[in-house]
C-alpha cells in the first residue's frame, strides 16, 4: 500500500509517521508514504497555492492547477479535462480532505485497505476549488462534524486506521477484527469471549438505560463499542474487577462482555444503536 500526502506543510508529518504501527509497517515494507510539497507545482514567485473566491466572500481558496499537477506528477499520467475526461484507476483512490465530505467510518477504512494506493489532498484556508472535488478527487471525506485548520491531521488519522487493517501490520490479525466498530460476520469466534467485541444479536425485548422512554427496541446485528477491559490489581482503591471476569467461566464472561458492550454503547454512543 502506498500513501501520498499532498500538502503545503510537509514538515507537519515529521513525527507521526515514526512511531508505533505506522513505523513498523513502513520498516517492513507493508506501507510506503510519500509527502509531496504542493508549492513545487506553483508558477509565480510567491509560490501561491490559493486565491480569492469568485463571487466574493471571506478567506482564500486553493486553486485547482497545483493540485491537479501534483496528482498527475505522482500518478504519472494526465487526469483529463472537460473535453477529454480520464478514466479513474480502480486500484487508486484520490481523497480530498474536506469538512463538507462524506463521513469517514470503519467501513470506509476497510474499503480503503483494499486499494493499492491512496493520494490524500490536504486542503487549507477557506476551502478548495470545487473542480478538484468534482473532477480530480474520487472521494471527498470528512473525519467528523467539526472544522479543522487543514487536511493534514485528518489524513494522518485515516492512514493510521487503514494501515492497521493491512494484513501483517498488527501481528495478530484478530486484533483488528475484535474491537469497536468491527462487524459481525457470523464466524465461529462469536461463541468465544472475543466474539463479544463484535456486533451482538439481542432479543427483541432488550432495553438499555440510554434508550428507555425513546421507543427503541429490537436491536439486531448493529455495531457496538468494545466491551470494558480490566487488569491487575483486581481491587484498586476499592474499585473491584467484576467477579465474573475472574471466575474462569468463559461462557459467563462472553455473556457479560456482550451485555457490557451493549450498555456502554447505549450510554456513550446511542446513535450507533439508533441507525
Amino acid at each position: 500500500m502506498r500513501f501520498d500526502l499532498v500538502t503545503i506543510f510537509p514538515e507537519f508529518f515529521v513525527g507521526p509517521l515514526d512511531h508505533g504501527i505506522l513505523r513498523r509497517a513502513r520498516e517492513t515494507g507493508l506501507v510506503e508514504v510519500h509527502i509531496q510539497d504542493l508549492r513545487v507545482f506553483t508558477k509565480d514567485r510567491h509560490r501561491s497555492v490559493d486565491d480569492r473566491p469568485f463571487g466574493g466572500g471571506e478567506g482564500m481558496v486553493f486553486k485547482p492547477e497545483p493540485l491537479f499537477e501534483a496528482a498527475e506528477a505522482l500518478l504519472g499520467h494526465s487526469l483529463g479535462s472537460a473535453e477529454q475526461p480520464a478514466s479513474p484507476d480502480p486500484h487508486t483512490a484520490i481523497v480530498l480532505m474536506s469538512a463538507a465530505g462524506t463521513l469517514f467510518r470503519q467501513e470506509t477504512a476497510r474499503r480503503y485497505a483494499d486499494f493499492d494506493r491512496i493520494v490524500f489532498l490536504c486542503g487549507r484556508y477557506e476551502g478548495v476549488d470545487e473542480r478538484v472535488a468534482d473532477h480530480l478527487a474520487t472521494e471527498e471525506i470528512s473525519v467528523g462534524d467539526y472544522v479543522l485548520s487543514g487536511g493534514e491531521l485528518p489524513a494522518m488519522l485515516m492512514i493510521d486506521a487503514v494501515t492497521r487493517l493491512i494484513p501483517g501490520a498488527l501481528g495478530n490479525e484478530a486484533s483488528s477484527e475484535n474491537e469497536s466498530f468491527s462487524a459481525n460476520r457470523g464466524s465461529p469466534r462469536d461463541a468465544s469471549p472475543l466474539g463479544a467485541r463484535q456486533a451482538v444479536p439481542v432479543r427483541p425485548d432488550t432495553e438499555f438505560p440510554a434508550a428507555r422512554g425513546s421507543g427503541y427496541r429490537g436491536l439486531t446485528n448493529h455495531l457496538l463499542l468494545d466491551f470494558p477491559h480490566y487488569t491487575r490489581p483486581a481491587d484498586f482503591r476499592g474499585w473491584k474487577v467484576p467477579e465474573v471476569l475472574i471466575g474462569g467461566n468463559h461462557a459467563e464472561v462472553a455473556n457479560w462482555r456482550r451485555a457490557a458492550a451493549l450498555e456502554k454503547t447505549g450510554r456513550n454512543r446511542p446513535d450507533l444503536l439508533l441507525r
